[in-house]
């Protein structure tokens, strides 16, 4: 028997929704709600403990030798020279005699001064029997007093020519002297000016030859006015301590890079300040007994300035810039949280900051991964030890440690990485 058609349609539309509804139980049984991302466990971070330490301060700064002394040699009597009597660049002897001028002219002065000495000794001995022949005739009236006193002046105005006849003999015999032409000081003889037969002058402008005394030498070392000025104020709050007694050591590098192997000792500072360049000139003085410094030579000075006991010193990579050029450091707090800290350096002492504010004993500063945090982020520190290198490449800039750069990694493989990287490490308390 036929059903009727609306019949068949319906039950097609029934079998249809069950279908659906059977799917769509069978899919929501298959689908799992989404979970939350885990959040990323905090940076690793290697961590140096802020420390102070004894620190004898020192700074470089360009100086010049100069001789210990110097004396340039002139003739004091003029004449012809006969001969030199030394070795140009050898050392001499104080009084060597250098230069021999003709002393012909000179030995005749002396000569006639002589004679002149002479004549006016055989004066005094005709004015001693007059005056005493004066003295008896005087008594029985046989001469007149005024014959009497005029022999007595006549006596005394003989013997002054006496006085003044042996003066000039005197003289004359230092003129002969100075023919001789000697060494002022010991040391060494430079290039000679003249030649034998030249003529000479007394106190010539241009000098004969210069001898310089080399040994020790000075070394004239150039400091801004301003500087002094704070090293003073550092001396006089105490943050400071002089050096020796106040007599620093000075320690210094030739032209060609070489360390000179002897030390000097600073003596001292001008009193006035050079107005075109600000400077105050230190005098440094140094033994040369080998003559390696010669004057006019440039060097570079490393002085002693004073000394602390409370110096903090960090890796110069710990310290950045911020965008306005102050230095800025990262400490991680109690909570282990990174903190921002400005500080204020000094210098550098090789490859270390000299920090006189912002850092205090006891802070653990961010050393390596600097790059992995920000401020107020959590952070997992991990302790190096204070010469521990930078990890990296070598000849490259210091930067991040492997073991701070590394991905994170559960606390117990933390040691074992770090010690892959070359850098001993443990996990902070």
């Amino acid at each position: 028997m036929l059903r009727p058609p609306h019949r068949l349609t319906l039950t097609t539309t029934l079998l249809a929704l069950a279908c659906s509804a059977v799917m769509l139980v069978g899919c929501s049984k298959g689908e799992q709600p989404a979970a939350a991302p885990a959040a990323p466990p905090p940076a690793q971070v290697g961590v140096l403990t802020v420390q102070a330490q004894p620190l004898t301060l020192r700074t470089e700064l360009a100086g010049r030798t100069s001789p210990y002394l110097v004396a340039e040699v002139r003739p004091q009597v003029g004449g012809l020279i006969q001969k030199r009597l030394f070795e140009e660049g050898s050392f001499v002897k104080a009084g060597q005699t250098l230069y021999q001028i003709d002393p012909s002219t000179l030995q005749a002065e002396l000569e006639s001064a002589r004679a002149s000495l002479a004549k006016a000794q055989a004066n005094v001995a005709t004015a001693e029997l007059r005056a005493r022949r004066y003295d008896e005739l005087v008594t029985i009236d046989a001469v007149s007093k005024q014959a009497r006193d005029d022999a007595q002046a006549q006596l005394l105005q003989a013997r002054a020519d006496v006085a003044t006849a042996a003066a000039a003999v005197k003289t004359a015999q230092i003129r002969v002297d100075y023919a001789r032409v000697s060494a002022p000081i010991a040391g060494i003889a430079g290039r000679s000016s003249v030649t034998p037969g030249a003529l000479v002058t007394a106190s010539q402008a241009a000098p004969l030859v210069t001898v310089q005394q080399l040994d020790p030498i000075y070394v004239d070392i150039q400091r801004a006015s301003a500087e002094l000025l704070q090293l003073q104020r550092d001396f006089a709050s105490g943050r400071l301590q002089r050096v020796d007694a106040g007599r620093a050591r000075v320690k210094l590098q030739l032209e060609d890079g070489s360390d000179y192997p002897v030390e000097g000792t600073l003596k001292f500072a001008e009193a006035t300040v050079d107005a075109s360049t600000g400077n105050v000139t230190l005098r440094a003085v140094f033994p040369n007994p080998k003559g390696t410094l010669l004057p006019g030579m440039y060097v570079r000075a490393l002085l002693e300035e004073g000394s602390t006991s409370q110096a903090i010193l960090v890796p110069q990579r710990a310290v950045t810039r911020d965008p306005k050029g102050n230095a800025l450091a990262m400490v991680v707090g109690d909570d282990n949280k990174v903190q921002p800290r400005p500080l204020k350096v000094d210098r550098n002492v090789g490859d270390q900051w000299l920090v006189t504010e912002g850092l205090k004993p006891g802070d653990k500063l961010i050393v390596d991964g600097l790059q992995k945090v920000r401020p107020g982020a959590p952070v997992t520190p991990v302790a190096l030890s204070a010469s521990a290198p930078a990890a990296g490449v070598p000849g490259a800039p210091a930067g991040p440690s492997a073991a701070a750069s590394a991905p994170p990694a559960p606390a117990a493989a933390a040691p074992a990485a770090s010690s892959a990287s070359g850098v001993t490490a443990a996990t902070a308390n």
